[in-house]
């Protein structure tokens, strides 16, 4: 992975799932960092060294035999160290083997933390803080010449710090929500023991990224796929400022898009942003080669070998391009490289599949060290219309992947009537804006119901809103039912072929968000 140049925090993974919530919560103090996994080699960091370390949490006990160990020689950088919970731990392990052993009580859950020593890391803390505990754990003997800055009732190594060094270990999660002063300790941590300077926002990003981009591509030309979504749409609009009319976009109608999104968001691309962007309408082939198929991971294979033909084939005659632009984001990144060893598991369509390969071109992805939040706030910060910047995630697949089971003209028509009926009200209501994602889902399933004095047997809907921080995990939001009631009443009334409609209240994890 590129280094970011300037000051940057190294985040070392232990397999918390919390992990990447350090990194957003450091990220949020306006400072840049990076996690990798715990086995990275300190090496090679040498040329642009971090200004501190944290380790994260882990699911571990730290005498387990095939628990992740912590490199000693990150000891020796010369540079401050926060151990979370796990990290800690293994701080305290790796200095005195023995020095970790189970609790008499498992802590889980809030407690009260009890400061003894106000100095560094827990300066501005109240005397009596609520902390997040989650471990099974703890300290029992601390290496010399550690010493005690906090406890709680259960735990009387709650905090602790190096008397001659910048180390330090807390045994609660300062990153969760629910401990309520831990911005406090992690911006001590960071812009005072650390040193820096907080000065990595959206507007820094998007100047350095601006360079970086031109000195990447020098004078070629750059094509870049646009979906509709937000990171396509920040990724052009930030090479765009970079170079020019040496991007090319090219904004693919799949016939699987929401009502009226083609025409609505290429007139958006145009007008407002002025990207040089090419209109394709390619739904016929789509929806043709779709005919017949109930399999969703095989929609998904057709959809994107079907979008790479098309797109080749929209820019044949002109063969002098040299990169792709893509939306990668850093979680995708973060998945491919976990420390449970390489996983292929960045998803299908967060890249063009084989795109690259095929015409031989290299991937420029300017966002690729970005979560969702902050490529929203870059996108701010490039003028493009904060309508666009708030919308909902939309998958690759589309619709597509929304209609269960095969896939007709006539289904489309009915989900796009009722899926715009649905996110209208959304808006209309309010509440477009305190949901993470809406859908609505095309059910394979056919009721009895009766409208005026006839008899009908038509198709669900099921309706879906969930509410998250990062699509990662995802609750189902709890819309008013006056709402909800509305949205069924329209959507029988006015859609013909739809008589039932449903509320999906499931959370994810079990339930993807998505149904297929």
């Amino acid at each position: 992975m590129q280094h970011h140049q300037g000051e940057w925090i190294l985040i070392l993974d232990f397999g918390s799932q919390y992990t990447q919530l350090i990194a957003r919560r450091v990220r949020e103090l306006n400072v840049y960092c990076e996690i990798y996994p715990f086995n990275e080699l300190p090496d090679q960091f040498k040329t642009n060294p971090p200004r501190g370390i944290i380790l994260s949490g882990g699911p571990n006990s730290v005498y387990d035999t095939n628990a992740p160990r912590l490199n000693l020689d990150y000891l020796e950088m010369g540079v401050p160290v926060l151990g979370i919970c796990y990290g800690l731990q293994s701080l305290a392990h790796a200095i005195e083997p023995g020095s970790v052993e189970k609790a008499d009580k498992r802590e889980f859950g809030r407690a009260s933390l009890l400061v003894d020593d106000k100095s560094d890391l827990l300066k501005n803390l109240s005397e009596k803080s609520t902390v997040w505990m989650s471990h099974g754990d703890h300290i029992k003997t601390l290496p010399k010449p550690y010493k005690v800055i906090a406890h709680t009732e259960n735990a009387p190594v709650a905090a602790v710090k190096h008397e001659h060094k910048n180390i330090f270990g807390v045994q609660f999660h300062p990153e969760v929500v629910h401990t309520d002063e831990g911005t406090t300790i992690l911006k001590n941590f960071v812009a005072d023991i650390c040193d820096c300077s907080q000065s990595w926002t959206a507007s820094s990003f998007i100047e350095t990224e601006i360079e970086e981009i031109r000195r990447k591509v020098g004078n070629q030309r750059v094509l870049c796929g646009l979906s509709g979504g937000v990171d396509s749409t920040v990724v052009a609009t930030l090479v765009h400022k970079a170079i020019g009319d040496q991007l090319q976009c090219v904004f693919v109608d799949n016939g699987l898009l929401r009502k009226d999104e083609f025409e609505t968001v290429l007139k958006t691309y145009r007008d407002q942003l002025s990207l040089p962007v090419k209109g394709v309408d390619a739904s016929g082939i789509f929806l043709k080669r779709l005919t017949g198929v109930s399999d969703p991971e095989e929609k998904r294979v057709i959809i994107g070998n079907t979008f790479i033909e098309v797109f080749d084939k929209e820019i044949s005659e002109e063969n002098d391009y040299k990169f792709l632009a893509q939306g990668t984001l850093y979680p995708d990144v973060i998945e491919s490289v976990s420390f449970k060893g390489p996983s292929a598991t960045i998803k299908s369509h967060h890249n063009v599949g084989g795109l690259p390969e095929k015409m031989n071109l290299k991937l420029l992805e300017p966002v690729r060290e970005l979560f969702k939040d902050e490529v929203r706030e870059v996108g701010r910060e490039l003028g493009i219309p904060n309508s666009f910047i708030s919308r909902h995630p939309f998958p690759g697949p589309g619709l597509g992947i929304r209609i269960i089971g095969a896939i007709t003209p006539e289904k489309l028509e009915l989900l796009k009537e009722a899926d715009s009926i649905f996110i209208e009200s959304l808006r209309k209501f309010n509440l477009y804006d305190s949901v993470w994602q809406a859908l609505a889902v095309l059910l394979p399933v056919q009721s009895v119901g009766v409208m005026g004095d006839e008899r009908t047997y038509e198709f669900t809907i099921a309706l879906r809103a969930v509410t998250s921080l990062d699509g990662m995990t995802a609750d189902w939001a709890h819309l008013p039912p006056e709402f909800l009631s509305e949205v069924s009443n329209r959507i029988i009334n006015e859609v013909r072929g739809i008589n039932r409609v449903v509320y999906d209240i499931s959370s994810k994890p079990p339930s993807t968000i998505e149904w297929e």
